[in-house]
């Protein structure tokens, strides 16, 4: 038996056996990993079904036009005679509700597969019942996706909840490791972690804003508000219409397709992402600085700063190009590329504590021992 797994807390040995304990770990730690990746590959999914236009491909859900496979012209019209069938539309609806699918069930494996393990001390039992929590949120905001006809601020919760599965799924893949690794001090206590500084919130709360201004110039199709970069339709300060397009309380019930708002709304909505890139980018330098002189976290602050600085290139990119389908996806994957290594940078702070603060609290334990 390895020193790590002696470290463990063995209350509950009864009801499984170190070996069995040591293949469910190393089963979940690969499953967990396998759901970081399969994550990812749903949210870029989702996007593209969003960006050639096939959300409402199939005008009812679970199922497509009462199917669970895309039917053929004339049952389609048969259920929905007020939504003609658009098969490639169709199918590419189908295939995100096919994969999105199969992500929930490989949540539900991980619960099951941990819950023997779930009073050992350290293992993460509260970020799966939380993983799973968000998964049945976000299926229920994949129905009201399509229920509600693209509603903006549904589509930017799904587009949030999406991330939200990803980032539990490395969470859990990294407490997992480090339940694997039995770091523990002795007495079972967990060793000392350091509590996020009001610089390391503030990154964290402009990030998720950002994310969520991200999705909500996708819903309302503002993309392409603003032409040209660094001005905005050829003025520093265009013409916006900010109450409009901030405007959390619209009416449900259009077919929000292409969107609703006037092109002053659009473009306040624009604008308010590009200032919000500003704002996210200069505390992530500012914390990057801060930092710079602690060597283990070094590679995730790089990081962290350098895909910010390519995510920013694709959004300028975007605009100039006038958002081609394969750059906009990029744009995509440079957001979850920034979630993860803001989540990695998080953890390597959280993880790296004072050498003192570790050596006093083993001298603490030692000495009730």
């Amino acid at each position: 038996m390895s020193a790590s797994w002696r470290a463990v807390d063995l209350q509950g040995e009864s009801e499984v056996t170190m070996s069995d304990s040591r293949r469910r770990v190393r089963l979940l730690l690969t499953l967990s990993l396998v759901g970081v990746l399969f994550t990812i590959g749903v949210i870029l999914v989702g996007v593209w079904t969003r960006l050639v236009d096939a959300g409402l491909g199939c005008p009812d859900w679970p199922g497509c036009y009462g199917r669970l496979v895309v039917p053929d012209e004339t049952r389609a019209l048969a259920h929905s005679p007020d939504a003609p069938l658009e098969s490639f539309k169709a199918w590419v609806e189908m295939v995100h509700r096919y994969v999105a699918s199969t992500l929930g069930l490989l949540v539900i494996a991980l619960v099951v597969l941990g819950a023997p393990l779930r009073r050992r001390a350290d293992y993460p039992w509260g970020v799966s019942l939380a993983l799973l929590g968000v998964i049945l949120l976000q299926g229920a905001f994949g129905a009201f996706t399509v229920t509600l006809k693209l509603w903006p601020q549904v589509v930017t919760m799904h587009l949030l909840g999406g991330l939200s599965v990803m980032l539990l799924f490395l969470w859990l893949h990294l407490r997992l490791r480090r339940f694997a690794a039995g770091r523990l001090t002795l007495g079972g206590v967990a060793a000392p972690r350091r509590p996020l500084t009001p610089l390391w919130a503030l990154a964290m709360l402009l990030l998720v804003g950002q994310l969520a201004l991200g999705g909500w110039v996708s819903s309302n199709y503002a993309g392409i508000a603003c032409q040209g970069f660094p001005t905005c339709n050829g003025q520093w300060w265009p013409a916006m219409d900010w109450s409009e397009g901030f405007h959390l309380t619209q009416s449900v019930g259009p077919n929000y397709l292409h969107g609703q708002l006037h092109a002053d709304a659009r473009t306040a909505i624009q604008f308010a992402h590009r200032l919000g890139a500003l704002a996210l980018g200069l505390v992530l330098l500012l914390l990057a600085l801060r930092h710079w002189h602690e060597a283990r976290l070094r590679p995730w602050l790089g990081g962290l700063v350098g895909v910010f600085v390519v995510q920013l290139g694709l959004g300028i990119a975007n605009v100039l190009l006038w958002l081609p389908l394969w750059l906009a996806l990029l744009h995509t994957a440079g957001a979850v590329a920034l979630v993860v290594m803001m989540a990695l940078a998080v953890w390597g702070w959280r993880e790296s504590a004072p050498q003192a603060a570790k050596q006093q609290t083993v001298e603490k334990e030692w000495a009730h021992v």
